[in-house]
């Protein structure tokens, strides 16, 4: 990709296009006066390291000859500069196999000195019995020579001494890449003061993303990104789940398969299949690596300000620069802030907080909507979030390491004796026996059991943010359902009278953890819902995977089918990058012909031959990306379709679920009638109402699938 010109300016000098790398060029220069002025303040915060010299030796008179195998350390302390967390965290190296990770909470002990008491850790924890630490920094006129000196005590154990040396300001480097679709303008920085609605003790500045994350601890370098051109992308030029995961996915293989402190941010459009309800996304299913990629959509509700805005186009930046630091958040394994007692495993119990004034809470959430938020904003991530990216283990916050939202601690249960709502977790066929290899689609339920009308979010049961799903097989730990993508929706309130109920699909065998469901056997699953602070939790479903009826076929089939790829291309509907899974699912079309799962494989089949459909190809220069387009295959998609929809109609509208079922129906209705074929379209139609009525769907479904019926 080349390199533009030089930030381009409206008339009143404020960016309205700018390219990525002059960007980071013109950042970079403007922090370079701050860093030459903060260079001559002395600041003890920072990364020290201790290294054990060659011969065995150490490395200082003063640090202990305790007889340790430790061959480096390293600590980051935590006291002073920008947000300081008081907290000191290290890492003792033993070895491939061994290594153990600590962190204590400090207060101030003397000049230049803390001690606290060791509250975490992890690895190899009985090689580390201490619980005490004391920490003595010895300034310099050049940081360079800085020193810290550490004591670990208590515990039963020999005191343990170390002499670190400075070596940098910052806890981690991290490499960010800013790529964008022609004519998408990619925002990454901001004047905090350009919007009336701030804080007053709110500094003026022009704020980068880069700074953001700075200031969170992170020395930031930059991959040279640039532009994808959209010549010859046609009309269509937002993207579906499919294009933009296939193009990650080509993306990113570029890339050794390891983890590393690495982010690609894409700055595209709209999203197809939730337009201008989709603000961004996470990709977190990248082959073996999550949490490397993320995506800003910015035609999304973010360009979209509040009537009688007094700034308008501020507004929209503002927002826009939200939208990104929270999506590259997410990169770093943060959760939302009011989901942060959702997690499981082996980091410190953090509290959910719907009020905080972070980048990862959603500033229409809190109490008082967004101009509440950005009123109470400082632009930075919370203590708490701080403390995680400072000095979690490193594989907790890596981009590719731990999958997202993992060790993020654990919290029972927090369920209200008189629930205002129920939440059931079902399936639409009379028992709850599945084929063997047929993918279970869940239906969500959540109905309004109390007697006033309540408010929920539409999109409530169409994320996991909110929900925890739990699988259990018999005779098996349980596992918790992560999906392969995070989303990030404009909040639409829906009113639901008493009794009134809302729905939605969940498709639960495959995630980013592989296939949850998928050897014949019971399976127990159970969710729980966080509405407010509270935990709406279902009824326990279980479910049966039959064993094969042709042992030999199935079998075979199978070793292929529960797969990487074949999971990804039926939770996304469909893909043209992941050939070696569409060729499993055509020989189940042409082996089990008159399976459910046929009828899962054809959808996605059908579906992304359907129409235009957008991928990134690499040309010679790795940077040199271009968009081409594949010609849809009218002939070949219909084939599919109808296999999938309408050879046997009640049978698709039980495998598929009655949600999914009506979205597959009307999505093929359009693309009938694009394809001038009115009457096959009305047909489906008036097949599709008959086979929900007999199923016993409600009436206020079954009216949108009637003649001049405006969909919801």
């Amino acid at each position: 990709m080349q390199e533009e010109d030089l930030l381009q300016t409206d008339s009143n000098d404020s960016p309205v296009h700018e390219e990525p790398a002059n960007i980071v060029a013109n950042t970079r220069r403007a922090a370079s006066s701050a860093k030459r002025n903060a260079a001559t303040q002395s600041t003890a915060s920072g990364l020290y390291t201790w290294k054990k010299p060659v011969g065995g030796s150490n490395a200082n008179p003063q640090d202990a000859d305790d007889g340790e195998k430790a061959i480096s350390e390293e600590l980051r302390l935590d006291v002073d500069g920008r947000y300081p967390q008081m907290v000191a965290s290290g890492v003792i190296h033993g070895g491939i196999f061994s290594r153990v990770h600590w962190i204590a909470k400090l207060v101030t002990g003397g000049p230049n000195t803390w001690t606290g008491d060791v509250f975490y850790t992890e690895g190899n924890q009985t090689s580390f019995p201490y619980k005490s630490v004391s920490i003595q920094v010895v300034p310099n006129a050049l940081p360079t020579d800085r020193q810290a000196q550490v004591l670990l005590s208590g515990g039963g154990a020999t005191n343990r001494t170390r002499v670190f040396k400075f070596a940098s300001p910052n806890f981690h480097t991290v490499d960010f890449e800013f790529d964008f679709v022609q004519g998408e303008k990619v925002l990454l920085n901001i004047k905090t003061d350009a919007h009336p609605n701030r804080p007053r003790s709110l500094q003026t500045e022009n704020l980068s993303v880069i700074s953001v994350f700075e200031r969170a601890g992170f020395a930031v370098t930059t991959t040279k990104g640039g532009r994808v051109p959209l010549k010859g992308a046609g009309k269509d030029k937002v993207w579906s789940y499919q294009e933009m995961h296939d193009a990650m996915q080509k993306y990113w293989s570029r890339f050794k398969s390891k983890a590393q402190w690495a982010m690609w941010v894409f700055f595209a459009g709209l999203n197809e299949e939730d337009g201008k309800d989709l603000g961004g996304i996470m990709f977190d299913d990248i082959g073996a690596q999550h949490r490397q990629g993320t995506a800003i959509f910015n035609k999304s509700f973010i360009s979209d300000p509040p009537a009688r805005d007094r700034k308008p186009e501020e507004w929209v930046r503002r927002m826009n620069f939200w939208t990104t630091c929270h999506e590259m958040g997410h990169c770093f394994n943060l959760a939302h802030s009011w989901e942060k007692g959702a997690g499981s495993q082996d980091w410190i119990s953090l509290k959910s907080d719907a009020e905080a004034r972070s980048f990862m809470n959603y500033p229409y959430n809190v109490r008082g909507g967004q101009s509440a938020f950005f009123s109470n904003f400082e632009f930075r991530f919370g203590d708490s979030e701080l403390l995680f990216m400072r000095h979690a283990p490193e594989q907790f916050v890596q981009m590719g390491n731990a999958e997202w939202f993992d060790n993020h601690g654990f919290r029972e249960a927090n369920v209200s004796p008189e629930p205002k709502f129920q939440l059931v977790v079902r399936v639409n066929r009379p028992q709850p026996v599945f084929e063997f290899m047929e993918p279970v689609v869940l239906e969500l339920k959540l109905t309004n059991t109390f007697s006033e009308r309540q408010m929920v979010h539409d999109k409530l049961l169409s994320t996991m943010e909110r929900i925890t799903l739990v699988i259990k097989k018999k005779d098996k730990p349980a596992r918790q359902y992560a999906p392969h993508a995070q989303f990030c929706w404009q909040p639409k309130n829906k009113k639901l009278n008493p009794g009134e109920s809302i729905y939605d699909s969940l498709f639960a065998s495959a995630g980013r953890n592989g296939w949850e469901i998928s050897d014949p056997g019971y399976y127990l699953v159970q969710a729980a819902l966080d509405l407010d602070g509270e935990d709406i939790v279902s009824e326990p479903l279980m479910i049966r995977i039959a064993p094969p009826r042709d042992r030999y076929t199935e079998e075979y089939l199978a070793q292929d089918v529960f797969s990487d790829d074949v999971g990804r291309i039926l939770t996304f509907d469909g893909s043209r990058f992941l050939e070696k899974g569409n060729d499993v699912l055509r020989e189940v079309t042409a082996q089990m012909p008159k399976s459910r799962l046929a009828i899962h494989a054809n959808v996605p089949l059908g579906k992304a031959l359907a129409k235009d459909y957008k991928y990134l190809e690499l040309g010679d220069d790795a940077k040199d990306l271009r968009i081409k387009v594949a010609q849809p295959d009218a002939a070949e998609s219909g084939k599919c379709l109808d296999a999938a929809l309408t050879h046997n109609m009640n049978a698709a509208a039980e495998t598929l679920g009655h949600v999914d079922f009506k979205h597959y129906v009307e999505s093929y209705q359009d693309v009938l009638r694009q394809q001038g074929d009115s009457k096959s379209a009305n047909d489906l139609r008036d097949e599709a109402h008959d086979t929900l009525k007999k199923r016993g769907v409600k009436a206020s479904v079954l009216k949108e699938l009637e003649p001049g019926a405006v969909r919801k």
